[in-house]
């Protein structure tokens, strides 16, 4: 189940890349076939709708923003696929970790030691290693600026997330949120003037993959082997995304990283995956 996972969520950059359409099309299809696929299980167990009816408005608009954020995500990671390798772009935006770190010292008065500052710095030039590989093209700069944000924007997410999932429960939490990304990302669309049927088949078929193989046979397989794994497992395992991604867009697309942003990347993930064990050895000292 975790190779599924894995493979699963590393598809998601490479049907991105596939789709005829805008980034916040693409987007808005993908969270579009979420919820359809989602309300059943959501919409037909009294426990659920009772929840969700209890839920409070304090609970519902936290889970509100929080699908704002991760729209800022969607858009903002899609759009970076449309200007620089899918190597970096996914690789960037693994530092994601490393901004929750961050915003949780800034925003919740949590606590960073030394190693845990030690791993963010090596996180931190290996972004700038690849930033710098990818300078001598401003537009694969201008997507690796874009996969930064959209680490920065999911880091909010996860951090809200944090808060409401104490008085939420998962599938709850993340169907509001759903909601809420879908509305801010077709929003966005109306803003762009961009039509969500006017680009072809193609986009909803690829909204569609994602939400199946990226989403459910994705992310949730890694909350469902959480069951099964420790955590730090999990979390190491997710980092096999930018590898698996960019061995396919080698191969489908002729995308062949560079040394510096080879090393950038091992830098990143290192530096992600010492994190991740700190992380836990403190919460499981």
């Amino acid at each position: 189940m975790i190779v599924i996972g894995v493979i699963g969520i590393s598809l998601s950059s490479i049907f991105i890349r596939y789709s005829p359409a805008p980034s916040a099309v693409t987007a808005t299809w993908r969270l579009l076939w979420t919820i359809i696929l989602q309300s059943p299980v959501i919409l037909l167990k009294t426990q659920f709708r009772q929840e969700i009816a209890a839920a409070g408005r304090k609970n519902v608009l936290m889970s509100s923003l929080s699908g704002l954020f991760l729209a800022v995500h969607f858009a903002f990671w899609f759009e970076s696929l449309q200007h620089t390798s899918v190597a970096s772009s996914t690789t960037i935006v693994c530092t994601e970790v490393i901004w929750v770190s961050l915003g949780y010292w800034l925003f919740l008065k949590g606590r960073i030691g030394t190693k845990a500052l030690l791993a963010i710095a090596v996180t931190l030039c290996g972004s700038a290693l690849i930033a710098f590989s990818d300078s001598a093209s401003g537009a694969q700069l201008y997507g690796d600026i874009l996969a930064l944000l959209a680490a920065v924007a999911v880091a909010a997410y996860m951090l809200i997330g944090r808060l409401v999932r104490e008085k939420l429960s998962t599938s709850v939490y993340t169907y509001i949120v759903y909601l809420a990304c879908c509305a801010a990302l077709w929003i966005l669309c109306i803003i762009q003037g961009e039509r969500l049927t006017a680009h072809g088949n193609l986009p909803v078929i690829i909204g569609f993959l994602l939400a199946v193989f990226s989403t459910i046979l994705g992310h949730s397989i890694f909350s469902w082997c959480l069951k099964f794994f420790s955590p730090s497992f999990v979390s190491a395992s997710k980092l096999c995304e930018p590898v698996v991604a960019a061995i396919l867009a080698g191969l489908l697309f002729g995308e062949i990283p560079s040394l510096l942003q080879i090393l950038g990347g091992c830098f990143i993930l290192g530096g992600v995956y010492y994190y991740s064990i700190i992380e836990r050895k403190e919460q499981n000292p």
